[in-house]
């Protein structure tokens, strides 16, 4: 697969895991939909590297130090690689794992944000 062809299916995969997101909100599956909204946040993240690297990180970790270290040449990725790493560790680490959030709003209030995450990584994709 070419790249702009990977970019687009990535960018695709996240709309949709976010879709699914919604759907597990709307289902009062919180748990899950955190972890919809990390993966979906995980995939933006992904195409926005391989747009502008050409590289696909594996791992989650491998996908942190390359938006940190994109995020030191380009300063209009920082607030990607800081938003990324939030969502990191509240989504994935503290809802999904841990089972842990403040309240029932403020996690569909991240959820939802998850839409705003992957509208900002396609600009910055250039998509």
């Amino acid at each position: 697969m070419q790249q702009p062809e990977r970019v687009s299916f990535l960018f695709a995969d996240a709309r949709e895991l976010y879709a699914d997101a919604l759907e597990q909100v709307a289902a009062g599956k919180l748990r899950n939909a955190v972890e919809k909204a990390w993966g979906a946040t995980k995939r933006a993240a992904d195409a926005l590297i391989v747009a502008r690297v050409g590289d696909e990180p594996g791992t989650s970790g491998y996908t942190y130090q390359r938006l940190r270290r994109l995020g030191r040449l380009d300063p209009a990725l920082a607030s990607s690689f800081q938003r990324y790493g939030y969502r990191q560790k509240l989504l994935h680490g503290e809802c999904f794992y841990r089972g842990e959030y403040e309240s029932e709003d403020k996690v569909i209030y991240h959820i939802q944000a998850t839409a705003d995450y992957i509208q900002a990584a396609e600009r910055l994709a250039g998509v």
